[in-house]
């Protein structure tokens, strides 16, 4: 296990700030290409003008997963010259926690030691051994870090107890592989909010929709728009203007989702959603109930609408749904709206 765990790790990269105020890309191991270096950089608090520090942040960009930790360089250490620095891990896979825990002994070796050599010992270690351990600096075990831990470490119930049963709009855009926007000025709220979002889907187990801190830059606009689908962070309040990349946008401190004009005839809501969307706030508003019990609750729902949908698909010509076979069935409106979109996203659909 720990074999396949540790080639999911790419690399490892500094950036410090020194005491005349500038911010350097100082070292990387193995290399990084030049557009994502800039990427990375772009991430990094320390190449803000602003005095905001975020400790830790994570995102994605052409399928690479980056996790970036920024300490302030307290007296006296190894590092004279040297206010701040941050560490930088790229990886194929969505695991903060993981990312987290072995930045923070690298960060403390680094501090220590004033030299990238020790924190390079350390990585190629992980990556051959999946462990790392020393005294002073903690350890540090690949096997801790379970993905699945990774998905539920956001809490579902928050999301609800903050939309209530507008929750089911969210949960249709993502059934419907949609294009969600989410806007916060703070970073750290973006992160912990946008990563739930893929738990109402939980039959795809599917985080490479997740683009949790995006910048209005082409480059990242590009990338994004290769996704069929995604759950995409903005600090930019900017990205409200931005109609071409969403078709639901969630603003998050005023607590409103909006459905853009072009989504609105397929995210279309009938009785269907309303029950859903009752089964999703009774669940989560239930206080003996954990947020994985909510996520297997919601899951429960969608699987049984997924196994009607593949019978259905049966009963057609080479197991492909068309309209004039939903039409038959003589469903509401709404879910005939819905199955057939649905159909479309789980590629069931006759095209």
């Amino acid at each position: 296990m720990a074999a396949i765990e540790t080639q999911l790790m790419l690399s490892v990269g500094l950036i410090e700030k020194d005491v005349n105020g500038d911010t350097l890309w100082v070292w990387c191991y193995p290399s990084v290409g030049s557009d994502l270096r800039q990427i990375l950089l772009s991430k990094c608090c320390l190449t803000h003008d602003s005095r905001d520090f975020h400790t830790f942040v994570f995102g994605q960009f052409w399928r690479t997963w980056y996790y970036i930790t920024t300490v302030e360089v307290q007296e006296p250490t190894a590092l004279n010259k040297v206010t701040h620095f941050s560490i930088v891990v790229t990886a194929k896979d969505f695991n903060p926690e993981k990312y987290a825990a072995l930045s923070r002994v690298l960060c403390r070796m680094y501090t220590k030691h004033g030299s990238p050599v020790k924190m390079m010992e350390a990585y190629v270690t992980v990556l051959t051994k999946g462990i790392c351990q020393s005294d002073e600096n903690g350890s540090f075990l690949i096997k801790d870090y379970d993905v699945r831990k990774a998905y539920l470490a956001g809490s579902v119930k928050d999301v609800v107890s903050q939309f209530g049963l507008e929750t089911i709009i969210l949960y249709t855009a993502l059934m419907l592989k949609k294009r969600i926007i989410v806007h916060h000025p703070r970073i750290e709220a973006l992160l912990e909010f946008t990563r739930v979002l893929p738990c109402l889907t939980w039959h795809r187990k599917d985080w490479s929709v997740l683009h949790p801190y995006v910048h209005l830059s082409d480059i990242e606009l590009e990338d994004l728009k290769k996704c069929p689908g995604y759950v995409a962070g903005f600090v930019d309040p900017e990205v409200s203007n931005r109609s071409d990349l969403f078709d639901v946008y969630v603003n998050l401190p005023d607590s409103v989702i909006t459905v853009s004009q072009g989504a609105k005839e397929a995210m279309a809501m009938g009785k269907l959603h309303k029950d859903i969307g009752h089964l999703i706030v009774q669940s989560a508003e239930d206080a003996e109930r954990s947020d994985s019990q909510v996520i297997k609750d919601i899951s429960v729902k969608t699987k049984e609408i997924l196994a009607n949908l593949v019978a259905l698909a049966d009963e057609c010509e080479d197991s492909k749904i068309t309209l004039e076979g939903l039409k038959q069935h003589h469903f509401p409106p709404a879910t005939e709206n819905f199955l057939f979109h649905l159909a479309a996203a789980e590629q069931l659909l006759r095209v």
